[in-house]
C-alpha cells in the first residue's frame, strides 16, 4: 500500500473522527479531518484525495446530497459512506448516486482500514496506464468497437450511444462493458459482479441491481424509447441486441 495517501474524514463525531484517523494512520494513510460539508468541499478545493469517508448525517448537510456534488467536482474520487442508518433503502441510494460502499456504525475500525484498501485496490486496478514514450498513439479518428447500437472507445474508456456520450460511473461503465462485449448471452449477478468489481466480495446485496437501475436511466435519457438491458428474472441480465 503506497503511505501517505490522503484520505478525507467528513465526521462530526471528534470521538469517531480520532478512531478513524489512528486506524489509517496504523496503515500507512494521511488522514485529514473535517466536521462539516463546507468545510469538506473546502479541503477538496485545496488539493487531492484519495479516498473520502462520508458521514451521512453531518449538522450542515446531508451527506447522500454531498456526495452528488463530490461526484460533480471531483468524479473519480471513490466515496465510503459512514452512518448510524441500517435500512436497506439508504444502502441503495448511496450506491445509486455513485458511493463504493457503506459501512454502519457501530463499526470496527479495522473493518473500515480494510474496506478503504479494497476500494483503492480497485480503483488503482481499472486505472488506465500512463502512455509511455514508445507507445503508439492512435489517430484521433481511430476506429471504434460497435455493438448493438452503442460505440465503446476502449482506449478512452467512452461509451456513446446514439452519438451522445454516457456520463457513467466507472462501475456503471464496467457493467455495461461486459454486457456489451456478448449481446443476447445472459450474465447472472455472480458473473457481473466478478467481472466489474475487484473485490466482489466486499459488496453489498442487491450492488448490480442498483447500478444496472441508474444505467438504465441515463440510457433513456438519450433514447427514452429504447431499453437495451433486459433483466431475466431469476437469472441476470444481458444486451438485448438491436435491429
Amino acid at each position: 500500500m503506497q503511505r501517505q495517501t490522503n484520505i478525507l474524514i467528513v465526521e462530526d463525531e471528534p470521538a469517531i473522527a480520532d478512531t478513524l484517523i489512528y486506524a489509517l494512520r496504523t496503515e500507512g494513510f494521511e488522514p485529514v479531518w473535517r466536521g462539516t460539508g463546507r468545510e469538506a468541499l473546502d479541503e477538496l478545493g485545496e488539493r487531492p484525495f484519495a479516498l473520502v469517508i462520508l458521514d451521512v448525517g453531518l449538522p450542515d448537510a446531508n451527506g447522500f446530497e454531498l456526495c452528488k456534488i463530490i461526484r460533480l467536482r471531483s468524479p473519480n474520487v471513490p466515496v465510503l459512506f459512514l452512518t448510524a442508518r441500517n435500512a436497506e433503502v439508504d444502502r441503495i441510494v448511496g450506491l445509486e448516486i455513485g458511493g463504493d460502499d457503506y459501512v454502519t456504525k457501530p463499526f470496527s475500525p479495522r473493518e473500515v482500514s480494510a474496506r478503504v484498501k479494497a476500494i483503492l485496490r480497485r480503483a488503482t486496478a481499472h486505472a488506465p496506464p500512463p502512455p509511455s514514450a514508445n507507445q503508439h498513439t492512435p489517430p484521433p479518428f481511430a476506429p471504434k468497437k460497435k455493438e448493438s447500437g452503442f460505440v465503446h472507445d476502449e482506449e478512452r474508456c467512452e461509451i456513446r450511444h446514439n452519438g451522445t456520450r454516457l456520463d457513467m460511473t466507472r462501475y456503471e461503465y464496467r457493467l455495461l462493458k461486459v454486457l456489451l462485449a456478448r449481446p443476447g448471452r445472459v450474465f447472472s449477478r455472480d458473473e457481473l459482479m466478478t467481472q466489474a468489481w475487484e473485490d466482489p466480495g466486499a459488496s453489498l446485496d442487491r450492488t448490480v441491481d442498483a447500478h444496472i437501475k441508474t444505467l438504465r436511466a441515463k440510457i433513456r435519457a438519450v433514447a427514452p424509447d429504447i431499453d437495451p438491458i433486459q433483466t431475466h428474472r431469476g437469472l441476470g441480465y444481458s444486451l438485448r441486441p438491436l435491429a
